[in-house]
């Protein structure tokens, strides 16, 4: 009898090995009826999910999920790395902002995020850090705008003044005659960026034979770049930025290898050290 399995995704590129997990039936060999879920809006609805039972398992961004098992009671545990390649995050505003042309103009300013919690939002302070923004508070406010339409909606309709976001995702709105978004800058998480999850009712057999089907997934995708590049042109990108984004991405050879302690408290430290996180936790 198939074991019925929730997994909440990103449906941007880097979900393409899941896909492929599906398609080729790598869960259903072993035994999983997996429903891909997909969340539009981040990781952290990821999180609200698997926190409210909604979800067996996920996938979204390392920051995000370490920095809601630090805060609070999490429903969740991290199983392993899905993506061991940095994330580039591109910070950008609207095309007409001309009151803005750097990202150090974004100190005491409105950052869009998707959700408290989620990237966007842990990773705003990252950029704050970087860019020595008053510690105290970088920004004025955030904004919950819950999904990447409705952030580029926020930064012309000058609800905030910034927004980040994976660059690929980003880079056709800043294209064409007329651009809907301009770019600030970016910054590069410095971690693995995508991890898997597992609800605490999840057992950990079936959570290692959820990573299995990703590894197999992992493998076809690498093993078939054609297939991949037009998948990837399916959900919106352009087939010169699949192209250069598979020369940059690099996938985990297991996604059973949990983040290493080294990196982890790497993790918790910049997040502490951006005020993401309190000393006491």
């Amino acid at each position: 009898m198939m074991k019925a399995i929730r997994l909440g995704f990103i449906p941007e590129h880097y979900s393409t090995p899941i896909h492929f997990a599906q398609t080729q039936k790598f869960f259903a060999k072993r035994g999983l009826n997996v429903e891909l879920i997909p969340y539009p809006s981040g990781s952290g609805h990821l999180i609200q999910s698997l926190d409210k039972g909604e979800l067996d398992a996920a996938v979204g961004l390392t920051e995000a999920f370490v920095r809601g098992i630090v805060t609070s009671p999490a429903k969740y545990s991290i199983v392993g790395t899905y993506v061991e390649s940095p994330l580039h995050w591109a910070v950008s505003t609207g095309a007409q902002r001309n009151e803005l042309q750097n990202l150090k103009q974004l100190e005491g300013k409105r950052i869009g995020v998707s959700r408290i919690g989620s990237g966007s939002y842990v990773m705003s302070f990252v950029l704050a850090l970087e860019q020595g923004f008053n510690p105290e508070k970088p920004f004025i406010d955030f904004p919950v705008c819950h999904n990447f339409e409705q952030l580029r909606k926020s930064v012309n309709d000058k609800t905030s003044e910034a927004f980040m976001w994976e660059y690929f995702t980003t880079k056709k709105y800043y294209q064409g005659e007329n651009p809907e978004l301009k770019m600030l800058g970016s910054i590069y998480t410095p971690w693995p960026s995508w991890v898997l999850v597992r609800q605490e009712n999840l057992d950990e057999q079936t959570s290692r034979q959820i990573a299995e089907s990703l590894d197999e997934g992992i493998s076809y995708f690498e093993q078939h770049p054609e297939r991949s590049i037009e998948h990837i042109k399916t959900l919106g990108y352009s087939e010169e930025d699949a192209r250069e984004w598979l020369k940059k991405v690099q996938f985990s050879q297991s996604c059973s290898t949990s983040l290493s302690k080294e990196v982890n408290e790497n993790v918790i430290r910049v997040l502490r050290t951006a005020g993401v996180i309190g000393d006491g936790r």
